[in-house]
């Protein structure tokens, strides 16, 4: 039994995270809510029973043994190492200490591993990278990777509820321009070389969660107008040939992942069918005609589940495992 923090517990995902730790029965002993003070003395009812929510502060993670962070960067800058310093599991779902050599990038059907006893800080990867991992190591382990292309739809919840407000009330006052019956080529901010900061963090985190700092990738993340749910077209390069239906195999009810991959009836996943849900759902498994050994295949995964929420949930369950 754990004694659990959930900081930002309010947020979009935080609140998510309370809920898969119910659906899931996380063996809890004591958990304590915190966010900021605009919602100190709110209710959260949990299991049946009323907690009040609490302030984020320095003193707030005493006694206690796995902490949730789901708050900005800026926050988890400041108090996720003195939860750490504390003796707690920190597991953080913000960008901050993702590219941390000291600090775990988790995904836990593909690299649990990676966390150690030593490590009291693991990082959550961003939401678009977390469910092309499952397919990605697959493909790794049987044919291996030489080159990965993503172009991404991301839904408007990844950008929390200021995304969502935009969208659902047709108003301007997060994102550049309309979202409304829109496709915007922009998520987080752009660099020097054109990139943005999120395709940076899908090519950086891939290559840390893989353990191959050589594989070439490239990555044009793009805001679509919908409410949940990400899409990735994935375009792979491996290093030998393969053959499609024992990609499929790979793909189908493996590491987490559902294969919907019948064309010739209008079987692909898609936003809706994965929205509300844990799975990872892939589709679209087929040849890359332009390459000697290339493969292009689609996934859908809710994106504040399995993209955040559900993924750290499943990092705390494997450290009570593991005894961590």
């Amino acid at each position: 039994m754990k004694k659990i923090v959930i900081a930002g517990a309010t947020g979009l995902v935080g609140s998510t995270i309370c809920s898969i730790l119910e659906e899931r029965n996380f063996p809890i002993a004591d958990i304590r809510f915190l966010a900021s003070e605009k919602s100190a003395g709110k209710e959260i009812t949990f299991r049946g029973k009323k907690h009040r929510i609490e302030v984020l502060d320095e003193n707030a993670f005493d006694g206690f043994d796995i902490a949730f962070f789901a708050v900005s960067s800026d926050l988890s800058r400041r108090f996720v190492p003195i939860a750490a310093n504390k003796g707690l599991r920190v597991i953080d779902n913000s960008s901050c200490f993702r590219m941390d050599k000291n600090v775990p990038l988790v995904v836990p059907e593909v690299n649990p591993q990676a966390i150690t006893k030593d490590n009291y800080i693991i990082a959550n990867p961003n939401c678009s990278t977390i469910q092309c991992m499952a397919p990605l190591f697959q493909i790794q382990q049987h044919y291996g990777l030489k080159r990965i292309v993503y172009s991404t739809y991301q839904s408007v919840s990844g950008s929390g509820m200021k995304g969502l407000r935009d969208l659902d009330e047709n108003i301007q006052e997060f994102y550049p321009y309309p979202i409304t019956k829109n496709i915007i080529p922009h998520i987080d901010s752009f660099l020097e070389n054109g990139y943005t900061k999120e395709e940076i963090k899908m090519i950086m985190e891939t290559k840390k969660i893989l353990h191959q700092d050589s594989l070439k990738i490239t990555a044009t993340t793009v805001r679509v107008p919908i409410r949940f749910s990400h899409s990735v077209s994935v375009n792979v390069e491996t290093t030998k040939d393969f053959d499609i239906a024992e990609v499929k195999s790979l793909m189908d009810n493996k590491l987490g992942m559902i294969l919907v991959d019948n064309p010739m009836q209008n079987r692909y996943p898609v936003s809706s069918m994965a929205e509300g849900n844990d799975a990872i759902y892939v589709g679209r498994i087929r040849r890359d005609e332009s390459l000697e050994f290339g493969l292009n295949l689609w996934t859908v995964a809710d994106n504040i589940r399995k993209g955040a929420a559900l993924n750290a949930v499943q990092i705390g369950e494997y450290l009570n495992k593991a005894g961590l």
